[in-house]
């Protein structure tokens, strides 16, 4: 019996992780250009600071992908019996922790700088021979790292679900955390030339508070898969219909009397047991094992490696709902 596929992805799947890859390929190029922007545009402002910083830990999530990606389909060793799969789950957690350590600072130093009572002063800068105010320079620079953020995040985020990524998916959340944090500085740059010294510490301090949240609940998520917590569907919002559905399918087998499957996920895949009660006198149970493992493996491409026991009877577990 074949007991391990060198493949963890099936042809369409696969040209879409490809499709993955460049798209953060392009991710890192757009931070990269970012942060320099940035950095020249900097000034005192607070906002301004906290996107800038933002867009360095926002290397986090892309790089973490792209090294998992190199190691996720390798196959089983000594060393590692179970394979790589789960390189992708430290890179969910990578970029996880990146985002709560983001909101983290931002918050912190919004809360210093407003209880400080701060004021940051915006300056002119000549220009081409022209002097103007540098706050429009800084939400000129800001609205330019706007939009590719909002149309990275999007096209990630449709792409993790499909691939079932929760690394890609926490990387789409660092770029809607990004436009949100420019969004926020346009605010409080603005809000500095209309003389409200507060309005800045303030905007940052929103959108941090909404970066922590974020961050937590990916964090949360991703030391959850760690410690083999059902699947969830990758925002992490539910448990992931597939084994029910697949539990269901095997229960319909005529010879099972009962059974009772177990899985975890293993980065882009789920692994597991399964234990079967066939009916007295069962022939050819060998037989009707493989047949079933086939059809187990078979049932949903996430499904990678699958170990079917037959057993007299199933005590099963507690059901514990949260």
């Amino acid at each position: 019996m074949r007991i391990y596929d060198n493949v963890e992805l099936p042809p369409d799947m696969a040209a879409l992780h490809r499709r993955a890859i460049r798209l953060e390929w392009w991710t890192i190029a757009f931070f990269l250009t970012a942060i320099a922007l940035l950095a020249v545009t900097l000034g005192q402002s607070q906002a301004m600071k906290a996107a800038w910083i933002e867009d360095m830990l926002g290397l986090v999530p892309p790089a973490a992908f792209l090294i998992a990606a190199r190691f996720r389909n390798r196959p089983p060793n000594d060393r590692f019996p179970y394979g790589y799969h789960r390189a992708v789950s430290v890179a969910f957690l990578s970029g996880a922790v990146a985002l709560l350590v983001l909101g983290g600072y931002v918050v912190y130093d919004s809360l210093l700088r407003l209880i400080s009572g701060e004021r940051p002063p915006i300056g002119l800068i000549e220009l081409f021979g022209q002097r103007f105010w540098l706050g429009w320079l800084m939400i000129a620079v800001l609205f330019a790292t706007m939009v590719p953020a909002i149309l990275l995040g999007h096209v990630k985020q449709r792409i993790a679900r499909q691939l079932h990524d929760k690394g890609l998916y926490a990387d789409a959340e660092m770029n809607r955390a990004d436009w949100l944090t420019a969004g926020a500085a346009i605010l409080g740059i603005l809000g500095i030339g209309a003389g409200l010294w507060w309005a800045d510490a303030v905007a940052a301090l929103i959108i941090g508070g909404d970066i922590v949240r974020d961050g937590f609940r990916t964090t949360r998520s991703a030391v959850a898969d760690l410690m083999d917590e059902r699947p969830r569907v990758v925002d992490g919002t539910r448990p992931h219909p597939l084994p029910d559905s697949l539990l269901a399918a095997i229960r319909d087998h005529d010879w099972i009397a009962d059974a009772w499957l177990r899985l975890r996920e293993d980065g882009h895949v789920f692994v597991g047991e399964l234990l079967v009660v066939p009916h007295p006198g069962t022939e050819d149970l060998i037989g009707h094992l493989e047949k079933l493992q086939t059809f187990v493996r078979g049932f949903d491409w996430r499904i990678q490696d699958i170990v079917v026991a037959p057993v007299t009877r199933i005590d099963k577990p507690q059901k514990i709902e949260k």
